[in-house]
């Protein structure tokens, strides 16, 4: 994916999330020099197998586990810093070298003790299907305004303001929504203090750290949280996330310009996931759903939740490669359709007897569409050991093959299994 005329290349969800970008950012580290995730917050869930041992990393980019790598933590993001340092010192008991590789953006805003009270007391959190980790509201007050900052740490007293005023809001909120638990200014401020020496010793000015790095021609690699349909402006709203988890987010979540951004690869499951309440328009039906959520092993890596399981939605990831720009797709989970005897494709929804190819916006039309698929049939075997394109079965190519047709965007990876081995370069894909 790097080359001598590539050098910054954004990594995407193109469906619901969880499609895998773990992986691909663990495998394109390698020749990275610096990997940098954009947005979203603690409510990702990234995981990464090396030999034996599996990393979920929340907040810290995947990179972290190739030496010599340089991570930041961007603007875009919202970031929690208690759970931040958990996973900094689970990293270092894994041997895992983080010292001096770590970077965090000073203008990040931060989730507080008090949005997550809020966060989990919410009705309108509930019934969307949140994760509960203050991400919503940490953006509403930066929407709004009245966020806390990593810089604010430097300045206590500016701090104790931002603090006092954010606690009196969640308080009201708590009352309102008849919880009983209340946030505490004095404890919300012991945290902090207790964090700042260790944050504040990260933060930096990423933006112009990036921005220096690609002037002196290093590889960068920008990382996405969700995936592009929980997209706040051009997902399955209101059922989405509170950023933009586009390509378009990510230069704005660093700090670069939008047109040094040169190659956007595309991370989707052979099937579709989501987590949560939402349109899944081609979700299997029992005992299809439990035996490809077993198959998978489809449980949240941040929340634990069964992830909903469906067909291949054509129609999804055509959409996600217009909105993104998608020079490449890398197709993860191939493996767990091994054993199935036949696959269904959508291609299109069929809505008051009317064929649509794109995706609406309006969430209503969904509730009574029907997809409308393609049979393929299915392989039968194991593609685990699978290093290069011929030596999958027959079939799984011609699967692979119509995907590429129907996504409008070649494939450039192929993954078979969750170690780091288990994936097939296609062919180089550039800008």
């Amino acid at each position: 994916m790097f080359d001598s005329t590539t050098r910054t290349v954004v990594v995407v969800g193109a469906q619901w999330g969880d499609e895998g970008k773990g992986k691909l950012v663990d495998v394109l580290a390698e020749k990275a020099d610096w990997v940098v995730r954009y947005q979203g917050g603690a409510n990702a869930g990234h995981t990464v197998h090396i030999g034996d041992t599996s990393f979920v990393l929340h907040q810290i980019p995947s990179g972290i586990l190739h030496p010599g790598v340089r991570c930041a933590i961007g603007n875009g993001v919202v970031m929690d810093p208690e759970t931040l340092f958990t996973e900094v010192d689970e990293l270092i008991a894994d041997g895992v070298d983080v010292e001096g590789r770590l970077y965090v953006s000073e203008r990040a805003h931060l989730v507080m003790p008090y949005h997550k009270l809020v966060d989990k007391a919410s009705a309108a959190s509930k019934a969307i299907g949140t994760t509960g980790r203050g991400i919503g509201p940490a953006y509403e007050d930066k929407v709004a305004r009245r966020g806390v900052r990593v810089l604010d740490l430097r300045n206590p007293a500016r701090l104790h303001d931002l603090v006092t005023a954010g606690v009196e809001r969640a308080n009201a909120q708590l009352e309102r929504s008849g919880s009983e638990v209340r946030a505490s200014v004095g404890e919300t401020l012991e945290v902090l203090n207790a964090l700042s020496p260790r944050l504040l010793a990260l933060a930096d000015d990423v933006g112009l750290c990036v921005h220096r790095a690609m002037k002196s021609g290093a590889a960068v690699l920008l990382e996405g949280a969700q995936g592009s349909m929980l997209d706040i402006d051009h997902g399955t709203y209101p059922f989405v996330t509170s950023s933009n988890t586009t390509v378009g987010g990510a230069a704005t979540g660093v700090g670069i310009s939008p047109m040094s951004l040169q190659c956007a690869l595309g991370v989707v499951k052979a099937y579709t996931t989501r987590v949560g309440h939402g349109p899944l328009p081609t979700e299997f039906a029992e005992p299809l759903q439990t035996q490809v959520r077993t198959l998978g092993h489809e449980f949240g890596a941040t929340t634990g939740r069964a992830r909903r399981c469906g067909w291949f939605d054509g129609v999804v990831v055509r959409y996600a490669a217009r909105v993104n720009g998608l020079t490449a797709l890398a197709i993860t989970k191939l493996d767990v359709l091994d054993t199935l005897d036949e696959l269904l494709v959508c291609t299109g929804y069929r809505i008051d007897g009317e064929v649509h190819t794109e995706f609406p916006a309006d969430l209503q039309l969904l509730e009574h569409a029907e997809p409308v698929y393609e049979t393929m049939p299915g392989w039968r075997q194991s593609t685990q050991d699978a290093r290069t394109l011929g030596e999958l079965p027959a079939a799984a190519r011609a699967y692979l093959d119509r995907l590429e047709q129907l996504c409008e965007t070649p494939v450039a990876y192929v993954s078979v299994g969750t170690r780091r081995d288990q994936i097939i370069g296609v062919h180089a894909v550039t800008a």
